[in-house]
């Protein structure tokens, strides 16, 4: 068997970059993926400003406090701003710049005001209270790197350097199917007479679910029945115009099995086992020049060899960054001696304590053990966890979130 390790940085090391770069304005990035930096167009902030509400002064003009000075200057945010006469103060509000000759603000808390004078109760410091220009970001500094991940703050960097578009990531297309004559959708009427019922596709709600967060789009070819030229038939159209195709179901010997045989007929295929669980079986390939992923048939078999290795697959093809999940030491409530040969992935939660405590079974077929858990407890091949004991969690909450 492959170790979870091997496994993803083979996974890692197929996965080729979306090189399509797509112009959006700046508030329309959220979500996407930087194909190129932000470089500042003008220094953040662009001039030297007041921090607080208060008074600019030169400090040499209040060095023995309490002093009184008059009121030569009001200066609001953006107005301009005359030079501070010597031995005066200036009245001055958040974000206004200021003025040449003033080197500290007293705010005004410290200040008495008594018509057009001031009494100033604290003696200034050197930049006190100032902002400084460029103090956040240079003009010509890259302010966002390429790879970034653009969530709301990114985007008021992006703004807040003048940058009006953004060169963003073209979105991954994924053809996405399952297989197996047992499936069946919600809303499909019951099979007829005597025949056994048909299970519900959650898979295919959850694998497009997964997509969607990472700003892929879709092409759901639904269920393939479990035929040859079904199966053969699907694949040929989804490499028409897919970045990569994922299934679910048949990648096994079985003689039902035929996503293996169509995929290396149509292609090439590599059918891994690796040494983790839930999770063992797992498909890579392509068909002609698409790749292809196939996936466990069973509900959380799948769901968890997505989150840990297709989807920072599809985070490397979009040049993203920061792939690995970050896991968090944190307390077990629980016992549990690993599999010798395979790491584990237990489906825990955390408690009111913030210790974790773990789902009654790990039965792969069970999907509600996904909605029940807060995340994933990472356990080596071989360990024994013990109560008390520090696991690696790894949050579902990043696994399963936008980039």
């Amino acid at each position: 068997m492959l170790s979870f390790e091997q496994a993803r940085e083979q996974l890692l090391a197929a996965a080729r970059p979306i090189t399509d770069v797509e112009e959006l304005p700046t508030q329309s990035g959220g979500g996407r993926i930087l194909a190129r930096p932000v470089v500042a167009l003008v220094d953040v902030p662009p001039v030297d400003n007041a921090q607080m509400d208060g008074y600019a002064v030169r400090c040499s003009d209040a060095a023995a406090v309490p002093v009184t000075l008059p009121v030569a200057l009001r200066i609001a945010a953006g107005q301009a701003a005359a030079p501070l006469p010597p031995g005066a103060a200036a009245r001055i509000f958040t974000g206004a710049p200021i003025p040449a000759g003033a080197d500290a603000v007293v705010m005004q808390e410290a200040c008495r005001a008594e018509a057009d004078r001031v009494t100033l109760l604290e003696a200034p410091e050197p930049g006190r209270w100032i902002r400084r220009r460029a103090g956040d970001i240079a003009l010509g500094a890259v302010a966002l790197e390429a790879g970034q991940a653009l969530r709301a703050q990114h985007l008021g960097i992006a703004a807040s350097v003048g940058a009006a578009r953004l060169g963003v990531a073209r979105r991954p297309k994924v053809a996405l199917f399952s297989t197996g004559d047992e499936l069946a959708m919600p809303g499909d009427p019951p099979p007829p007479g005597d025949a056994p019922p048909r299970i519900f596709n959650s898979n295919r709600y959850v694998l497009a679910g997964l997509l969607q967060t990472l700003g892929c789009v879709v092409q759901d070819l639904g269920i393939v029945r479990d035929s040859a030229a079904a199966t053969r038939a699907a694949l040929a159209s989804a490499a028409r115009e897919a970045d990569l195709i994922l299934s679910s179901g048949g990648v096994s010997v079985g003689e039902e099995d035929h996503v293996k045989a169509a995929v290396a007929a149509l292609g090439q295929l590599d059918l891994w086992q690796i040494a983790m669980r839930p999770g063992k079986p797992l498909a890579f390939g392509r068909v002609g020049a698409v790749p292809f992923i196939g996936l466990p048939g069973n509900p959380v078999a799948s769901f968890v060899t997505f989150v840990l290795l297709v989807r920072p697959y599809l985070l490397r093809c979009l040049g993203v960054r920061a792939l690995a999940p970050r896991p968090v030491l944190l307390p077990a409530r629980f016992a549990w001696q690993a599999d010798p040969q395979r790491r584990e992935f237990l489906r825990v939660r955390l408690d009111a304590q913030g210790a974790l405590e773990r789902f009654p079974s790990q039965n792969s077929a069970l999907l509600s053990s996904v909605a029940w858990a807060d995340g994933l407890a990472d356990v080596a091949p071989g360990a024994s966890v013990t109560p008390g004991q520090a696991v690696p969690f790894l949050a579902l909450s990043e696994l399963t979130g936008p980039p």
